[in-house]
């Protein structure tokens, strides 16, 4: 059954039909599939697809990825609230679009993508300065910042990457947060997020909480 399910499931995320999805997920957990696997059997392994079919340049488009990644935070969320055992957090980040730029699209993606691997995003919004970013990741023991930026002046400002690298160096938190950035400028030159002085960055969405979840585990080793 778990196997139909599965393949059902995948069908509506391909096709991007979100309602079919839901249906697929509320009709499991009335044949009697727990949300525990519904999550982890169903969910991530939908994520992880959507990942092998980015990198190896399947069919896969923004619609999908966004698709994937909204059903993935309502799905998650409402079936956490029927779990037997709270699940462990798995890291935490704080996410928020660099100062001067009012873009949120990709943020909200990559925030979906991250709650479904068990991993407590703050979302701090729009025009975060550099001092927002630390101080909250301080404050909540984040393992990561995620940065976005959708222009390239955003992107490469002083006010962005750059500058938070500038302050966790200044207030030795190097070897305890990483900082991955995301956003259209990354897209078009892939070596940019090493001259913004990142860890790392993500295409989109779905690959960010990948990325991410390694970022996590690369600091708690």
């Amino acid at each position: 059954m778990l196997d139909k399910i599965i393949k059902e499931y995948n069908e509506a995320i391909y096709d991007t039909d979100r309602d079919r999805a839901l249906m697929v997920v509320h009709q499991a957990v009335e044949q009697g599939v727990s949300p525990e696997d519904v999550v982890f059997k169903v969910v991530l392994p939908a994520l992880d697809l959507m990942v092998k079919a980015i990198s190896e340049n399947m069919d896969a488009n923004l619609a999908q990825h966004f698709m994937t990644a909204q059903i993935a935070d309502t799905v998650t969320a409402e079936m956490i609230a029927k779990f037997k055992k709270v699940p462990a957090v798995v890291g935490t980040v704080v996410i928020g679009t660099a100062q001067g730029d009012m873009h949120s699209l990709g943020k909200r993606i990559v925030i979906g993508c991250l709650k479904a691997r068990m991993i407590d995003v703050t979302d701090l919004g729009v025009n975060v300065t550099p001092e927002h970013f630390v101080d909250e990741a301080v404050g909540r023991k984040a393992q990561v910042i995620g940065i976005s930026a959708m222009m390239v002046h955003t992107a490469r400002g002083e006010n962005g990457s750059l500058a938070v690298r500038r302050l966790l160096q200044e207030r030795g938190l190097e070897d305890k947060i990483r900082i991955i950035v995301g956003g259209a400028p990354f897209r078009f030159d892939d070596g940019l997020y090493r001259t913004v002085q990142a860890d790392a960055w993500a295409s989109d969405g779905v690959t960010a909480s990948k990325v991410v979840a390694d970022l996590v585990k690369e600091v708690r080793q």
